[in-house]
């Protein structure tokens, strides 16, 4: 994959954990907060819990660090997948986001 073609998925991917935080916000009672800052979001929950994903543009790798620890997601071709078989990015945030918001919460693409 080109630098580009990371770039242009990531930046998707990134405007997606986005959406979806505002549509959580919007058609939940889940206390949360996004806020972007370059390569970067940062989901801040009711309890002051994080969860920050960054972008890592030499790796072509996106990284989530939660409570749960740090993980690393590579693009295959068609979804973004954990480095050490753990699964897809967007499963994964909504497993790690309703653990530490305390509630079912749904990440999509």
């Amino acid at each position: 994959m080109t630098d580009l073609e990371y770039m242009d998925r990531a930046e998707a991917l990134l405007r997606s954990v986005e959406t979806t935080c505002d549509r959580i916000s919007d058609e939940s009672d889940a206390d949360l907060d996004s806020q972007r800052v370059g390569g970067m979001v940062t989901i801040t929950f009711r309890n002051g819990s994080q969860i920050v994903v960054n972008l890592q543009k030499p790796l072509q790798e996106v990284w989530m660090a939660a409570r749960a620890g740090g993980f690393h997601y590579r693009y295959d071709g068609s979804r973004w997948m954990d480095t050490k078989g753990q699964g897809e990015f967007f499963a994964s945030l909504s497993r790690l986001a309703s653990e530490q918001a305390g509630q079912a919460l749904s990440f999509t693409p």
